[in-house]
Formats: C-alpha cells, structure tokens, sequence
C-alpha cells in the first residue's frame, strides 16, 4: 500500500502549556500513528505572531489575541493524512461545538482559550511549518513502527 506523507504545523497555545497538556496532546498524535518531526518551545516574537496571524488582522479580537500567543511550544507531525485527521482530532475552533474525544471537546470550556491550533490545509501547513521553522530543524528519520502504521 503505498501512502503520501503530508507534514501539519500544531501549535499548543499558552493555556494548553499552562493546564499541562502538552503530554497528552503530544500522546493522542503519536497514538494515532503521527510522526513527531519538529518541536520548539519558545516564546514566540510579535512580529512572528502577527504575520501568522496576518488573515485576522482586521478582526476586533486580533490584538488580544496577538498577546495571548506570546507562548506555548509548537511542534511538526508527518504522516498519512495527516492535516486534515489532526483537524478532526483537534475539534471544532468553538470548544461548545466539539465532541467528546476531541482535544478541544475534552479539555475547553470558550472559544478565546481553545488551546491548540492545527494547519487547515496542506499548502497553510507548508507556510506555517516554513515560518516557524528552519529546514534544519525539521528532522529526517524512519521510524521502526513506519512498515505497521
């Protein structure tokens, strides 16, 4: 069976490192098989942030939230699928709307404290992973349980 790999950009935002789910968010992807290929823990720049978030700059939430994401770690999964399974995985961006079993459907309680955030297609992924990332930081391996997932 031959399978395309596509990489996906996740950001645990300040509550989600501040609650101490960074563990088990880190969990349910390499349960579900993902492949961990980069990970920074940092406090991110402004300008960082605002260019990130340049689509939602007219929006009247954008300040508060260019404050909000000043930290928290972000990190790179590879695998089969894997922008739009971590989406389903992630939840709904509402944490009201998210299912049971979801990250946000289990650990949320409002929308403006979601905790996490996930590339929405291939092509964000790629832009989000090429901002936040060198591509010396991304690490190239195999992984032994690759022939099973």
């Amino acid at each position: 069976m031959a399978s395309i790999s596509e990489r996906t950009f996740i950001a645990i935002k300040p509550d989600g490192v501040q609650w101490g789910l960074v563990g088990k968010i880190i969990t349910r992807f390499e349960q579900k098989g993902f492949k961990l290929v980069a990970m920074k823990f940092m406090h991110a720049s402004e300008d960082l942030l605002k260019e990130h978030y340049t689509d939602l700059k007219d929006r009247p939430f954008y300040a508060g939230l260019i404050k909000y994401m000043r930290s928290g770690p972000v990190v790179v999964w590879e695998g089969l699928n894997v922008v739009k399974t971590g989406r389903v995985m992630l939840g709904e961006t509402n944490p009201t709307d998210s299912k049971p079993g979801t990250i946000r459907g289990d650990f949320c309680v409002q929308v403006g404290r979601n905790i996490i955030h996930g590339s929405d297609s291939v092509e964000n992924a790629e832009t989000e992973i090429n901002l936040w990332f060198t591509p010396e930081e991304l690490v190239e391996y195999t992984s032994c349980a690759h022939q099973w997932i």
